[in-house]
């Protein structure tokens, strides 16, 4: 029996065979797009118009040690690299202290709902030259970038994760989890106002999500990124970055995306 157009059944099945094929090979298919809205791995770097200065995020091997550590905490806890960070206290003109550098992601979470987030947190190697630098809380920060959504003129603000001190120095820390420690903050605008979550006073991950409900909002995310600056100098690197059900193993060649409970 024949299909119609006179094509027979299996060519058909041939031809629907090649146009899969080709729409994983060929850039701009349907399978190839950029917004499919599935975790991936192809879209981290470094946001160049949230840096400043000339400092370095730059996906490398290690840090092994240090010198005088072994065991497990002496090594990156996923794979064997790390994203590392360098970050001056300030190598420019502009004041106060202003470097400033973020490695994130400008489109995998673009729209997806904050109030979604269940899990986040990371791995970090701190020094004691960077307590020395600016205290025990001189760290890193995880930063979403999102619109609150609470119906005024400003529709961006920039949240930050403030952690906690590491309880490990010279060597890897374990998680460090920004669901149950540290604080949350928002650049000065109008979602610090109604949530009150402020650099001065910042607030629990539960005081956040219940200011947004309360306030019947419902913020979505524009970008992810773990960052440095602008306040003092850091020199170290970040691991395993938690986003609910997946982590971010930064390595030498690349981002990879491991799925975990």
């Amino acid at each position: 029996m024949k299909a119609r157009f006179g094509v027979r059944r299996g060519t058909v099945l041939v031809a629907a065979l090649l146009v899969a094929v080709i729409a994983l090979i060929l850039p701009g298919s349907a399978s190839a797009r950029t917004d499919d809205n599935r975790p991936g791995s192809d879209h981290w770097g470094v946001i160049t118009r949230n840096t400043i200065g000339s400092p370095v995020a730059e996906l490398r091997n290690g840090p092994f040690g240090s010198y005088n550590v072994t065991g497990t905490s002496a090594r990156p806890p996923y794979g064997r690299g790390s994203l590392g960070i360098e970050v001056a206290n300030n190598s420019t003109t502009l004041g106060p202290p202003s470097e400033k550098v973020d490695f994130g992601n400008e489109v995998d979470f673009y729209g997806k709902s904050l109030l979604g987030l269940r899990r986040v947190g990371f791995h970090v190697f701190q020094t004691l030259e960077n307590i020395g630098y600016g205290g025990v809380t001189n760290m890193p920060n995880i930063r979403f970038e999102i619109d609150p959504n609470l119906n005024t003129l400003s529709d961006y603000a920039t949240l930050v994760w403030l952690p906690p001190a590491s309880p490990s120095v010279n060597s890897w820390s374990p998680f460090l989890d920004a669901t149950t420690t540290g604080g949350w903050a928002f650049s000065p605008s109008n979602a610090a106002t109604v949530t009150g979550c402020t650099f001065a006073a910042p607030c629990t991950f539960t005081a956040l999500r219940t200011a947004f409900r309360s306030a019947n909002a419902r913020p979505t995310v524009y970008t992810v990124a773990v960052g440095k600056g602008r306040d003092f100098m850091w020199i170290g690197a970040v691991d395993g970055l938690r986003l609910n059900d997946y982590v971010y193993d930064f390595e030498r060649d690349g981002v990879k995306v491991l799925r975990q409970k």
